[in-house]
Parts: C-alpha cells; sequence; structure tokens
C-alpha cells in the first residue's frame, strides 16, 4: 500500500467531504462523526463532484440528482446512479489523514 497524505483531519469537516488531488484522481474525504473515508470524487451517474455534498449514515449524496453512495462500499443506496464508485483505504496518523489510491479496496477502478 502506498499512502499519501491528502489532508488534515481538520480540514474535513463533521459529516462533510472535502475534495483533494492525490496525484492525478480527484479524491473525496469524508468524515461521518469520527471516521474517515475516502472515495473517487465523481458520481457514477453525472460527472458531478461528490465533495459538495452531504455526508450521514455513512453516505455520501451526489447534490445534482440525489443518488446516495455507501462510503464503505461504493454502492449506490438511492436511484438514479446503480454503478458504484471507487472507495480507498484511509489512515489517521496523529493530525493527518491519508489515503491508498493505488488499489480501491472495492475492486472498481477509478474512471
Amino acid at each position: 500500500m502506498a499512502f499519501e497524505r491528502a489532508c488534515a483531519i481538520s480540514e474535513v469537516p463533521t459529516d462533510e467531504a472535502l475534495g483533494v488531488t492525490i496525484g492525478d484522481l480527484e479524491v473525496a474525504v469524508a468524515r461521518d462523526g469520527d471516521e474517515f473515508f475516502a472515495v473517487q470524487d465523481l458520481c457514477s451517474h453525472a460527472a458531478v463532484a461528490l465533495s459538495e455534498g452531504e455526508v450521514a449514515d455513512c453516505t455520501i449524496e451526489c447534490w445534482l440528482h440525489g443518488s446516495t453512495f455507501d462510503l464503505r462500499t461504493g454502492k449506490p443506496t438511492i436511484l438514479p446512479a446503480t454503478e458504484p464508485i471507487s472507495t480507498f483505504a484511509v489512515e489517521v496518523r496523529g493530525d493527518d489523514v491519508y489515503v491508498d489510491t493505488e488499489t480501491p479496496l472495492n475492486g472498481v477502478a477509478p474512471s
């Protein structure tokens, strides 16, 4: 695994996401309570940044059409999205969040 620093913990608002760039990939780092998650920052239904949506109950919402995705699995939980998004391993080290984008946790290749 090749973890890279994505952001500081303090940069990710509670129950929201922060869009960051890791290498050539746009990633949404999400905070649901005290847990951190990382997914590709692109809705599988439309080319929309998921980091602009709300985070609740371990899901992230696409603000444009209302689809939500499970932050653990990347699977859509509300239509119109039907395809999963990439999920990535996250480590919290001290005050920083690190993400490994080399191998998606759920096997979904970033688009």
